[in-house]
């Protein structure tokens, strides 16, 4: 045991996971690459928990909290701060949102709190719908609302959450239908749920869902939900935070594979944006968004080092068309991880997006979870130098795939090479 472990276990949490049965401490990284303190190099595959969304050590994100820093570090939000107003605006434009507002927090869980307190606000209504199998951050707020209990430490909640069907495709009780009547039943489903309510502020749900193991409906269901919600005043929040910024290939915004009835009335968005910096932030139409009849200012949300690396990052993501990299890169890796699990018997399903890509584990022949080979393929993937990340919800065990959207089509093939001889590693001292 290391001597920072144990540093680390006398005044953290017990409750603060680390991966690996030896965790390692990263010192320092480049393009899709880091490197531990012992001098191992990795290939990230998982990207700070989809963070790292352009590369680590982006010259053009360290030059420019360099040169903020040497000028400004921080200032808050009652003085005009021009950074912040320049991205707001090009964030407002991209978000498909009309007459959009933007207001900058330091996190996803903030900017779901924010997107919670607005929709409560607006509709004067505490009572909110989410997604089976959802994650939403770890403030009390979105702890209530999340429907992941891995995740959901308490019941209490200042919040009545009523959770809906959708948000997995291939697991319960709609799991064998066409995608078509999956949809039917899950509206159907909704329409149930709202005869049994009073008034409802707000629909929150992931495009592709992170946390429980990067599962996902079919294109169109929240578009479908939407008319629902439209016919009674409810609000549709599209959580954002690590489907936003191009990551899926195919759109800009998860909400985009469900736009057939128009944009959502808010997004969060969070991680990828600041590329490893602490920027969060909802966009919402003018009328929601300047709904609080209270004061309300924000510390650090729009701190100008932080939004001088944000501006940085879209920059550099649009110039090099990073959304397009990720959709292709990301059909490649797709294909080769399949054709890589072909005879790994515990590997149930490999599904995602472009750069966002699951692999569900199971016990051989039924379909139920088996953390200890996630942990294990975790592990044998470590030690041949690559990183993955873990999740699943109810009932399932997944890996998860997110590197830097700037991945190259050799850095996706030897990381698939690598989780295939973890894989098949595993697979073989279990037989």
């Amino acid at each position: 045991m290391s001597s920072l472990y144990e540093r680390h276990r006398a005044v953290a949490p017990d409750w603060l996971a680390l991966y690996y049965r030896d965790p390692i401490e990263l010192t320092h990284g480049e393009g899709r690459y880091v490197w531990d303190a012992d001098g191992n190099r990795y290939l990230d595959f998982f990207g700070g928990i989809l963070t790292t969304m352009t590369a680590h050590a982006l010259p053009e994100v360290t030059k420019a909290v360099a040169e903020q820093a040497g000028r400004l570090i921080h200032s808050s939000t009652l003085y005009l701060n021009r950074p912040m107003v320049e991205l707001a605006e090009r964030i407002a434009a991209l978000s498909g949102v009309p007459d959009a507002r933007v207001f900058f927090t330091t996190s996803g869980t903030e900017a779901n709190d924010t997107a919670l307190l607005l929709a409560t606000a607006y509709r004067g209504s505490n009572q909110i719908l989410a997604m089976r199998n959802s994650y939403h951050g770890r403030s009390f707020s979105t702890v209530g609302i999340t429907g992941n209990r891995a995740w959901s430490p308490t019941g209490l909640s200042p919040l009545q959450t009523l959770y809906v069907h959708g948000g997995v495709r291939t697991r319960g009780p709609y799991a064998q239908y066409t995608d078509e009547r999956f949809v039917d039943a899950c509206v159907a489903d909704l329409e149930d749920l709202l005869g049994h309510t009073r008034d409802v502020a707000a629909l929150i749900a992931e495009p592709i869902q992170g946390v429980g193991g990067f599962t996902s409906p079919p294109d169109g269901l929240y578009a479908a939900f939407r008319r629902v919600l439209e016919r009674h005043g409810i609000l549709w929040i599209s959580d954002e935070v690590q489907t936003g910024w191009g990551r899926t290939g195919d759109h800009f915004w998860g909400w985009q594979a469900h736009g057939q009835a128009g944009p959502p009335d808010m997004l969060t968005f969070a991680k990828g944006i600041g590329n490893g910096m602490a920027i969060g932030g909802v966009v919402a139409r003018a009328e929601i968004m300047n709904c609080l009849d209270a004061n309300s200012i924000s510390t650090f949300g729009g701190s100008p080092i932080t939004i001088a690396a944000g501006l940085a990052n879209l920059t550099h993501l649009q110039d090099n068309d990073l959304q397009g990299n990720a959709r292709r890169v990301g059909a490649l890796l797709m294909e080769r991880l399949r054709s890589a699990v072909m005879g790994v018997e515990f590997v149930r399903e490999v599904r995602g997006r472009g750069l966002m890509i699951g692999l569900e584990l199971v016990r051989p022949g039924t379909d139920q979870p088996d953390p200890d080979v996630a942990s294990a393929v975790l592990e044998a993937a470590r030690e041949r130098g690559l990183l993955l990340g873990k999740g699943g919800g109810h009932h399932t065990t997944a890996l998860r795939i997110a590197p830097p959207l700037s991945l190259t089509a050799a850095e996706a093939e030897e990381g698939a090479r690598i989780l295939e001889e973890a894989l098949r590693s595993v697979q073989n001292e279990g037989a």
